[in-house]
């Protein structure tokens, strides 16, 4: 009798220990998927950890009492289900818990991983914890809300890097290239400007853009008394704050609250919070969290089975794969319910699918309908999704919700970014108008535009206006102050400053969403560095006695921008409403202008009179009928008493804008 219940009692322990039997899948997309919920669910009473891993054999979690160094003082083997996802409930309140999870697959047990859903991490990222995350919202958290915009070319974006902005010694913060310095008052540069937050809430912008800021591989959080430096494009942990710029990085909750408490200060300055994303590719390819879970799943490969390279940075994503999607979709609409972001910039957004962009803006739009979505509508390289799947620029009409970066009106106005000589239509470049002209009517079918001469695209690929990105420089490639420098080697340092000043005036009185590359307004240089990715601060850092130098060079951008909020019918909802109302007028070498009729999107002027003169010399304009001076050369006037009629003098490499009331 002892005997038969010794054999009974051993059949039960390797009943509940033996190694699951996993399917054999031929294809990726054979692998059972899961539409449950895989985000930590915690409460004081419980926590429930979950994980979906199809081909493992055994998962478990670990626990640990710090975010880095120390032995596991306790583990659970995870449950599974049909579709591949294993969960554990553990009682008891764990916040404050570090964890990790471990699979199992071909009987080898791969590295511990805080999970693709981890939400809270220590040190570098490398385990995650239990957090009760409505105790890391500030006060007032549920009534912060970012501004209202009813379409995308109603903001005004300003991008940079949160390092950048305050890590100067001149720029007079307390807490330098930190969340917290980002949204500091009060600092003070050389005679006595305003720095940093001040700054950008001089300026009238709208919306920030940080460069990404996610949990990313580069930083070293626990040596951040070392000199580094990255703009941040190799995501680790997606859905967790970098901790680089927190004043703690080893307490899991402090890069959390002061990550909310930099977007409370934005939005109660008026300012909407823009997230640049990196779903397209990650940091670490064969130990990526995404493999420590399903090797192989969440990347493309070509037919020889080697991962796809479209990224050009070791990997890309497959988004068109179902929990790849998912992941992608639910961690955007993470951001935007627990941060209140107001928009997502998608890094080289042409590497995910058309359907997995659609799905991403219409989640977010149901959380927040002041949301906008925009992106780089190309790869750095081919891909194995079918060219027609692409989320590319020339399919933007299939993403009505999605706007894409014009690279059109980039080019044309200072030159191609791939070849440093290369001049635009501010530098002189013969052949350029028609370009000029499809970026002011924001990509969208004019009558008036000949397509077949316009640099990149032959037709148009916007159907609003607002669906273009107009821009002419951000952290990619040279600063706009030094691409014009180098194309332009004979200029004068004053000709040089009126082709800056050209070039943004042209993108801030088009039609597309402006852009404009934190900086260019006190001709920011990185001393001829195109890709200043991981250069030393010298090199990418804002210097703040620029401003004091080239005071009058922003006050010409600050009053550009308080013109074009003034005025609707620099950004008007629809491309019937632009064809209806904008017609060019003087089109030739080195000067188009245009005008704006009928009070235009509900505008205040009655019609309006824009002209880009890009020669190097004045023109004698002649207007028919009589119109107010709102600029001419560096002069605005925003209560114009002056009449103009007949001819008029432009001056060389300059704009100027008259109205009628």
């Amino acid at each position: 009798m002892k005997a038969i219940t010794f054999i009974l009692l051993l059949s039960v322990v390797f009943a509940c220990t033996k190694q699951r039997e996993v399917p054999n899948y031929s294809a990726y997309d054979d692998y059972p998927t899961s539409d449950e919920d895989l985000w930590l669910d915690y409460s004081p009473k419980s926590t429930t950890f979950k994980l979906w891993s199809p081909i493992a054999e055994e998962v478990k979690v670990k626990f640990y009492k710090n975010g880095e160094g120390g032995k596991s003082f306790e583990e659970h083997q995870l449950e599974v289900n049909d579709n591949g996802l294993w969960e554990k409930t553990i009682s008891g309140d764990l916040k404050g818990t570090y964890y990790t999870f471990q699979v199992k697959t071909e009987g080898k047990w791969l590295d511990e991983t805080p999970g693709i859903y981890a939400n809270a991490v220590g040190v570098n990222g490398q385990r995650a914890m239990v957090l009760d995350m409505e105790t890391t919202n500030p006060e007032g958290w549920k009534k912060d809300q970012g501004p209202k915009i009813n379409k995308p070319n109603e903001a005004i974006i300003y991008e940079l890097h949160i390092r950048d902005m305050t890590i100067h010694p001149a720029s007079g913060s307390n807490h330098p290239g930190k969340y917290l310095g980002l949204v500091e008052e009060g600092t003070k540069g050389p005679e006595d400007i305003s720095t940093g937050f001040d700054h950008m809430k001089e300026m009238g912008i709208t919306h920030v853009h940080l460069l990404p800021t996610f949990d990313h591989y580069s930083i070293n959080e626990a040596k951040l008394d070392s000199p580094q430096f990255n703009w941040g494009y190799d995501p680790r942990n997606y859905n967790v704050p970098e901790g680089s710029f927190s004043t703690d990085p080893y307490k899991a909750e402090v890069r959390i609250k002061e990550f909310k408490q930099m977007v409370q200060s934005f939005h109660d300055a008026g300012i909407g919070v823009i997230l640049d994303v990196v779903y397209n590719h990650t940091g670490r390819t064969e130990n990526s969290n995404f493999n420590l879970e399903v090797p192989g799943y969440y990347y493309r490969h070509w037919e020889d089975g080697k991962l796809s390279n479209a990224s050009a940075c070791g990997n890309e994503t497959a988004s068109e794969r179902a929990m790849m999607r998912k992941f992608i979709v639910e961690s955007v609409a993470y951001w935007a319910k627990e941060y209140h972001l107001d928009g997502f910039r998608f890094d080289l957004m042409g590497i995910h699918d058309i359907t997995t962009m659609n799905e991403v803006a219409s989640s977010l739009k149901a959380i927040n309908p002041n949301i906008f979505v925009y992106g780089e509508g190309w790869t750095a390289g081919d891909s194995p999704l079918p060219v027609e799947k692409r989320a590319l620029k020339a399919h933007t009409a299939q993403m009505p919700l999605v706007s894409a970066f014009s690279d059109d009106i980039r080019d044309a106005l200072k030159g191609s970014v791939f070849d440093e000589h290369d001049r635009g239509f501010v530098s002189g470049q013969e052949g350029t108008e028609e370009s000029i002209k499809f970026g002011v009517v924001g990509a969208t079918t004019h009558p008036q535009i000949d397509y077949k001469s316009v640099n990149y695209s032959d037709t148009a690929w916007a159907s609003e206006p607002w669906e273009a990105i107009s821009y002419v420089s951000c952290h990619d490639n040279h600063t706009i102050f030094d691409k014009l420098k180098i194309s332009m080697p004979d200029a004068s340092k004053e000709e040089i400053i009126a082709m800056d000043k050209l070039a943004n005036g042209i993108v801030l009185t088009s039609q597309g969403v402006p852009f404009l590359h934190a900086g260019a307004e006190m001709l920011r240089t990185k001393f001829g560095e195109h890709n200043s990715y991981n250069k030393p601060d010298s090199i990418n850092q804002i210097d703040w006695n620029r401003k004091a130098k080239y005071a009058d060079v922003v006050d010409y951008y600050k009053n550009l921008i308080k013109l074009r909020k003034a005025h609707p019918a620099f950004w008007m909802p629809t491309s019937e409403s632009l064809r209806n109302h904008l017609t060019f007028k003087t089109v030739k070498d080195g000067l188009v202008s245009y005008q704006i009729s009928e009070n235009a999107n509900g505008d205040t002027w009655k019609n309006i009179y824009v002209i880009y003169n890009a020669q190097n010399e004045a023109v004698n304009y002649q207007l028919k009928g009589e119109w107010k001076v709102a600029l001419l050369g560096d002069q605005f006037n925003f209560s114009s008493t002056k009449h103009i009629n007949g001819k008029v003098k432009i001056p060389a490499i300059s704009m100027a804008i008259f109205y009628q009331e």
